[in-house]
């Protein structure tokens, strides 16, 4: 009994003096690994829990052998010939909620506290992904029922991104370099696995438990972001160095349109609240109108559209496409398509490091996106011809189509958070995020649900508008290049091209 109550005391006098410690006794390193860390596990969280619509899809939906729909299998009211148009509607209500409300997210992040906006959030999300499993428990056949479980979920699900994007900008200046934010982001591809292998393996169970595991996962992350989450070095009692925190995002702390740039054009839009408090949020127009915000914004519309149509359908288009002759299982199908996403983390680490050597993200996007038209290609044609093959274009594809739009969503947030702190802003990073990222969702919405419709066509005409999509994003971007390739020439750098062009 001595023991214990010597324990006790113990354990009460570390925690008095773990409370009455100074906040600068931490060190700062150790709060910025920690924010890394926490940040990326709720984000992945967040992605886990939105995998399993794609998992259940084959299971939920008809039987497809070319040109033939089996109406006895699948699950009412996603069986039958409409089967995949219902599917696809079913994602254009979560994803549509989803961009929505990741304005209203945004907006709300700059004046609120970021930590228990995010934990409820991520609760939230866990909940109603654990209530659309609940609807195969319950013998639940009502589109609306589902339909109205991912709408909410979906609005929970937008406040997640504006949240870490800030918090992670709040504690890295422009010292930071691009394989830190690089590694970083590829919480998406890591959660994207996570949730994939989760609901895959629990999927001979019944699909109802592949929605409340992850469900259940994101909800004890959330626990761990409201206990130890620290939102900015202020609320510890430090500061960062040259006032640079809630800025950059990038992958190397160096604006895309660059300071002489951003300097000239700081008039435009938000020029009138130079010299305002740091502590004001910017306005929702001020931020549209911010140089570089248009193009990236839509930019990211096709890009998301791409990615997002991967994410929900790639399950779907292995289980019914056959692998050298053998169709695939629903369980092996969902477990196969995580090589997108781990080509997905490779692709945004190396787009990461190739932007920063030669410093030029929209050169660096342009040519994944260009390369990534070939490869979809190869993939849709030789994709079948043997495992090794699939797996092999498969990890291409999620490399290319992946790392500019691992790159888009963090290098824009860093040349917008720039010119905020030009303005004598620092509180629009989450606006300027929740704009880009919820003009990006739109085309994540739209993806899925024409994917939906176009697939009971044919995969071609899919993989047509995959193809499309990316080709448009490179050429939106066209004129950010020109504009990256004649400020190298002007610094005297890349003084080659301009013997070429010669």
């Amino acid at each position: 009994s001595n023991q214990i109550v010597v324990s006790l005391i113990l354990i009460l006098l570390y925690t008095a003096a773990h409370h009455t410690m100074p906040p600068h006794k931490t060190p700062f390193i150790t709060h910025q690994i920690a924010a890394l860390l926490i940040t990326f596990a709720a984000y992945a969280a967040f992605h886990a829990s939105r995998k399993p619509p794609s998992i259940v899809k084959s299971v939920l939906g008809p039987e497809i052998h070319g040109p033939n729909i089996t109406n006895d299998t699948g699950w009412a009211p996603f069986n039958g010939p409409q089967g995949p148009h219902r599917l696809g509607e079913l994602d254009l209500a979560f994803l549509s909620a989803y961009s929505i409300g990741m304005y209203f997210s945004g907006h709300i992040g700059d004046r609120i506290d970021l930590r228990l906006f995010l934990t409820i959030g991520m609760v939230g999300s866990g909940l109603f992904t654990v209530i659309f499993g609940l609807g195969y428990f319950l013998g639940v056949h009502y589109l609306g029922f589902y339909v109205i479980v991912q709408v909410i979920c979906g609005v929970f699900q937008s406040i997640g991104w504006p949240c870490v994007v800030s918090i992670v900008g709040n504690w890295f200046g422009k010292s930071k370099r691009g394989l830190i934010m690089g590694v970083w982001n590829s919480h998406t591809s890591v959660g994207n696995i996570i949730g994939s292998i989760v609901a895959s393996s629990v999927l001979g169970f019944g699909w109802g438990w592949s929605f409340v595991l992850p469900g259940g996962i994101i909800m004890l992350v959330a626990v761990l972001v409201f206990n130890f989450l620290v939102v900015g070095p202020r609320d510890v009692g430090l500061e960062l160095a040259g006032e640079e925190e809630g800025v950059e995002m990038d992958s190397e702390g160096m604006s895309l349109v660059g300071p002489e740039k951003a300097g000239l054009e700081e008039g435009v839009g938000v020029g009138e609240v130079e010299g305002a408090d740091s502590a004001v949020a910017i306005g929702f127009l001020e931020a549209w109108r911010l140089p570089g915000v248009v193009p990236f914004a839509f930019c990211l519309f096709f890009s998301k559209l791409v990615a997002y149509t991967f994410l929900y359908w790639l399950p779907f288009y292995i289980r019914h496409t056959a692998v050298a002759g053998v169709h695939l299982s629903h369980k092996t199908a969902g477990i196969l398509s995580t090589i997108f996403d781990v080509g997905g983390v490779v692709g945004g680490i190396l787009a990461g490091c190739i932007s920063d050597m030669i410093e030029a993200r929209a050169i660096t996007s342009v040519a994944f996106l260009l390369l990534s038209v070939p490869t979809l290609v190869f993939y849709r044609i030789y994709g079948s011809i043997s495992m090794l093959s699939n797996v092999s274009l498969m990890f291409l594809s999620g490399l290319l189509v992946n790392g500019p739009y691992s790159l888009i969503t963090t290098a824009v947030a860093a040349d917008l958070g720039t010119q905020s702190l030009i303005s004598g802003n620092s509180r629009a990073l989450a606006t300027v995020t929740a704009i880009i990222d919820g003009t990006g969702s739109a085309g994540a919405a739209l993806g899925p649900l024409l994917a939906g419709y176009i697939s009971t066509r044919g995969w071609n005409s899919v993989f047509f508008m995959l193809i499309l999509s990316l080709s448009i994003a490179g050429l939106l971007l066209l004129h950010v290049v020109k504009s990256e390739i004649k400020g190298k020439l002007n610094e005297g750098k890349w003084l080659w091209l301009s013997r070429i062009s010669h």
